[in-house]
C-alpha cells in the first residue's frame, strides 16, 4: 500500500483518502431529486392531511371510489414511490410521477371542473377559505411533485434502477 492510501491497495484504489468526503453516498447517485423528491412528497402530504381536515369539517364526503383514490394514488402512492426511490430511484421516481399526476387531474377535476359537492365554491361557507386555499395548493403542490418526480427519473435513468 502506498503513502496516502487507506484500505485494499489492490482493489483499484478503493479506499483512497481523497474518497473520504463521499462515504455518505456510497451506492447513490446524489444530486439535487435526493432532496427535492422527499420534499415536495413530504409536503403534499402535509397539505392533502389539511385539506383532508377541511372535507370532513366541511361535510364533503367522497364516494367509496373516490376515498380509494385518495387513499392509494394520493396518499400512500407517492409515499410507497419515495420508499422504492432508496433502491431503485428510477423505478420509485415514476411511481410518484405517475401518483402525483393522477392526483393533479383528479383534484383539478373536482374541485374546479365539476360541478358537484367537492367544487370549491360548494362547500358550505365557513370552510371554503381552508377547503379552496388547500385545494388551491394541492394543485401546486401535485404539479410540483410531477415535475420533480420526472425530473428525477430522467436524471437517474442512466443509473441502478
Amino acid at each position: 500500500m502506498r503513502t496516502g492510501q487507506v484500505g485494499q491497495g489492490r482493489a483499484g484504489g478503493a479506499g483512497h483518502v481523497g474518497q473520504v468526503g463521499r462515504v455518505g453516498r456510497v451506492g447513490r447517485a446524489g444530486h439535487g431529486a435526493d432532496v427535492a423528491l422527499p420534499a415536495v412528497v413530504l409536503t403534499h402530504l402535509v397539505i392533502a392531511v389539511v385539506h383532508g381536515r377541511a372535507h370532513t369539517g366541511a361535510q364533503v364526503p367522497l364516494p367509496l371510489t373516490g376515498r380509494l383514490f385518495v387513499y392509494i394514488v394520493i396518499l400512500a402512492g407517492p409515499l410507497v414511490g419515495l420508499g422504492v426511490s432508496r433502491w431503485r430511484p428510477h423505478a420509485g421516481a415514476w411511481i410518484v410521477a405517475a401518483c402525483m399526476s393522477g392526483a393533479l387531474v383528479f383534484g383539478l377535476v373536482n374541485h374546479f371542473i365539476l360541478d358537484g359537492l367537492d367544487h370549491v365554491a360548494h362547500v358550505p361557507v365557513e370552510w371554503q377559505p381552508l377547503f379552496g386555499a388547500t385545494a388551491a395548493l394541492l394543485v401546486i403542490s401535485e404539479a410540483a411533485g410531477a415535475a420533480v418526480s420526472v425530473w428525477a427519473a430522467t436524471r437517474s435513468a442512466g443509473r441502478t434502477s
